[in-house]
């Protein structure tokens, strides 16, 4: 999969009943792809994904493609790769660390 391949993908792996009543942004900077900024808007729980992102997300994953893509598959650990650097995570790390459970196997 590459990174194109997983965004797309992403909303049909949205889990509606994880996010009920919720109201959040995560959106996710891929440093060496284009569009390089895609975000998840969840708004009392429906979700729509928007390529580009926004101005004000909750919280923010930055990382290169492999990276992300390691994480999102499972070969890679996700706390290894913030605790190497490889992986930022700004605003609201709660948030960040539900990922695997709004998005299904994707780990936070």
């Amino acid at each position: 999969m590459d990174v194109n391949e997983f965004f797309e993908a992403l909303p049909a792996r949205y889990n509606r009943s994880a996010a009920a009543g919720m109201t959040k942004t995560i959106q996710w900077h891929i440093t060496d792809a284009e569009p390089g900024v895609w975000a998840f808007e969840i708004t009392d729980g429906e979700g729509r994904l928007i390529p580009g992102g926004v101005d004000s997300p909750d919280t923010t994953f930055t990382t290169d493609a492999a990276t992300w893509i390691g994480v999102a598959e499972g070969r890679q650990d996700a706390m290894r790769a913030f605790m190497t650097g490889r992986l930022k995570v700004t605003g609201d790390t709660v948030l960040a660390t539900r990922s695997a459970e709004l998005f299904g196997s994707q780990p936070a």
